[in-house]
């Protein structure tokens, strides 16, 4: 790819295209594929994403927030959109631009059918969200009686899928926990789907689930970090591309002399003479302040550069004293030859956080051969 010449983030198409064809591999044909576009495509650009995957074939997309749903349909997406965490004061955008509500409770229920009737909409699609464990959003067990019940009442809404979350599909460690899970999305299901008389789409598999749990693809699965090149696993993550280089360039080249420091509040003091180079990226980029005092680095030529003192708001400095380099170069910040996993770990963190981090302000680029 070309070298930088300021700061952008490049998002590799053919890194997607050879993703998501490794994760569809490890499903049945006759299994839909949904892709998790939240986010702005965790941290890359949502419309760019999404686009290439409707031209792959994917089933369906999934977003966070209405807005991120709107945005794709300004864009002339037409696949299906499942908002997941959609609020009743969105619900005319919602039935407006197509989109289907995650439907998680009672309430969420209750409201969402008298919008519709009163509306005069006829069998619009909603999703069913269980909790199986994960207690972060979902209807109970006990909840089925009264939904089938709910639903029996209306006209306006029809179930088009039945689905849970997984809490913890990357730990083989607790796969009694997971397998448990995936039980009682099973019985729930099964359940329900006798009340209601006909058959929704079922999904609780998230991108660790794909590869871990064949017996959890029911007949869909969700996939959102594996598309971006990462399988939270090492060995998965050799079949994996990361599909998003975080880059930039040394502005300028400082020679700090012993005892001199280097940026706010003198966070690096140094030893002995150091080279410093000074790269236009900071906190308001992406790039948080933990990162600083050598907990983070980028790569120029091929070699660490650990971050000196504290990360700016919009400026990096980092230690090229051992590095042959000048100003104009360029830093991988993360990348295919730079693993972002690598680097979130640094901080105790993830490689999600880092990549949704990315600010809206880089330049994004499109890579395509």
């Amino acid at each position: 790819m070309p070298k930088a010449t300021e700061t952008l983030l490049e998002i590799d198409l053919n890194a997607l295209n050879s993703n998501y064809k490794y994760i569809t591999s490890k499903i049945a044909p006759s299994t839909k594929m949904l892709a998790v576009v939240k986010a702005y495509a965790y941290g890359n650009d949502a419309v760019i994403v999404a686009k290439e995957l409707e031209t792959l074939g994917v089933s369906y997309f999934a977003v966070a927030y209405t807005n991120e749903g709107e945005t794709l349909r300004n864009a002339s997406i037409k696949t299906p959109i499942l908002v997941l965490h959609p609020l009743p004061v969105n619900f005319e955008t919602i039935v407006n631009r197509c989109l289907e509500p995650s439907i998680y409770s009672r309430k969420t229920l209750k409201e969402f059918i008298e919008f519709a009737e009163n509306h005069n909409q006829s069998n619009y699609p909603i999703h069913l969200k269980f909790n199986t464990g994960l207690n972060r959003l979902g209807f109970n067990h006990n909840d089925l009686l009264w939904i089938a019940e709910t639903l029996s009442n209306t006209k306006s809404v029809k179930v088009k899928s039945i689905f849970s979350h997984l809490a913890a599909s990357e730990d083989l460690k607790l796969k009694e926990f997971t397998q448990g899970q995936i039980k009682d999305f099973r019985e729930i299901s099964e359940e329900l789907i006798a009340k209601l008389g006909y058959k929704p789409l079922l999904h609780c598999a998230n991108t660790s689930g794909i590869i871990n749990y064949p017996e959890a693809h029911f007949n869909m699965v969700r996939s959102g970090i594996g598309l971006y090149g990462f399988g939270n696993d090492p060995e998965e993550n050799k079949h994996l591309k990361p599909v998003a280089t975080l880059k930039t360039v040394i502005s300028q080249i400082h020679v700090v002399q012993k005892n001199q420091s280097v940026g706010y509040n003198r966070g690096f003091i140094a030893e002995t003479v150091t080279r410093s180079a000074t790269l236009p990226i900071g906190h308001a980029d992406g790039i948080p302040r933990s990162y600083g005092k050598g907990k983070g680095w980028v790569t120029i030529a091929g070699k660490k550069a650990p971050i000196l003192g504290n990360v700016c708001m919009d400026m990096i400095m980092v230690d090229v004293t051992n590095i042959t380099c000048e100003e104009g170069d360029e830093a991988i910040i993360f990348g295919p030859s730079a693993s972002a996993e690598d680097l979130a770990a640094s901080i105790n963190t993830i490689s999600y956080e880092l990549i949704t981090a990315i600010s809206q302000r880089v330049k994004r680029v499109i890579r395509k051969n």
